[in-house]
């Protein structure tokens, strides 16, 4: 029998060492183009997901107390004069109070004493707010500040001014003017030959009255239930008293007073007084009202202030505890 002649490469052996080597070649370059895809599809995922924004600190308070039970039963005698001449029982009940009915007694709350007599009337009226703010963009101390000023500005009482932001002087170039004509103003405004001092002519007469103009300017008007001044006076506008609608210092973070004094029928007046103030995230308002009848005084408005602003102080160490 005739043998087949033998051809290198042919060998069964030598075959499959081939066919093992070319697939795990083809496995490794498809294993490599997989792991190098991976990290390019987690950056495109963390680029997506962007920078985290901080969120705003939430307020200083996140409960408030009892306001029926926050003031003491001596300052109530003193803010209450007329409680002392009821009944027992009727004094007792002025004492207690009458809460305020509100939805969320952690979010707002509020109390009212009151105490009548024929002659005057007194009424006191405590509200005490938690402000939240829902923005966390937003703190709670900052939304508290902006329900505070809105508060100020509806009672009519301007906010304190603030400084100027202070910048640095701008260079700045000058350029040659044009030689000014004869009989036309120089650069600082006064005309040819006239030195500094003088005033023109025309300036000094352009605000000088005129005949018969007295009366028609507003200055030479009367003020209410006064006479007309004399010839060449000025009048000047009443001084303060320190007891008008302002500002309050070192009372919370911020703290206003306003008062009103009005008729009340034929022959009655009322004072009004307020104090309200903020702590961090809370807004305490103090109302304090007198009214008084027949032939009785209007109400003082230094005792009223002054009671007021001494339960504020109370109610802000309160806070403080």
């Amino acid at each position: 029998m005739q043998r087949k002649r033998y051809t290198p490469g042919r060998t069964g052996s030598t075959a499959r060492t081939a066919v093992v080597l070319t697939l795990g070649l083809g496995l490794g370059i498809g294993l490599t183009g997989c792991s190098s895809g991976t990290p390019a599809d987690d950056i495109a995922v963390d680029a997506k997901a962007g920078p985290v924004a901080p969120v705003a600190p939430p307020g200083r308070y996140r409960t408030l107390f009892e306001p029926c039970g926050a003031v003491p039963q001596a300052t109530l005698k003193d803010l209450l004069p007329g409680a002392a001449a009821l009944a027992d029982a009727e004094r007792d009940k002025a004492y207690r109070g009458v809460a305020s009915v509100t939805y969320d007694t952690d979010r707002r709350v509020g109390c009212t004493w009151k105490a009548d007599t024929p002659d005057i009337s007194h009424r006191l009226v405590l509200d005490i707010e938690r402000v939240v703010s829902y923005d966390t963009a937003v703190s709670d101390d900052d939304r508290a500040q902006e329900v505070y000023v809105r508060k100020q500005l509806a009672a009519g009482i301007p906010l304190p001014p603030t400084a100027p932001p202070t910048t640095a002087p701008s260079a700045t170039t000058t350029t040659p003017s044009a030689p000014a004509t004869p009989g036309s103003p120089t650069a600082s405004g006064r005309p040819p030959g006239a030195t500094q001092g003088t005033t023109p002519p025309s300036a000094a007469t352009a605000g000088a009255p005129k005949p018969g103009d007295a009366a028609d300017a507003p200055s030479g008007k009367p003020p209410a239930g006064g006479t007309v001044p004399p010839s060449g006076a000025t009048p000047s506008n009443p001084s303060p008293t320190g007891l008008e609608p302002r500002v309050l210092e070192g009372l919370g973070n911020a703290a206003y007073l306003d008062d009103a004094l009005s008729t009340v029928g034929a022959d009655g007046h009322q004072r009004a007084v307020s104090v309200v103030f903020r702590t961090s995230n809370v807004i305490v308002t103090v109302s304090y009202r007198e009214q008084t009848t027949g032939s009785a005084e209007a109400p003082d408005s230094t005792e009223l202030q002054e009671k007021a602003r001494n339960l504020a102080r109370l109610l802000a160490e309160r806070l403080e505890e």
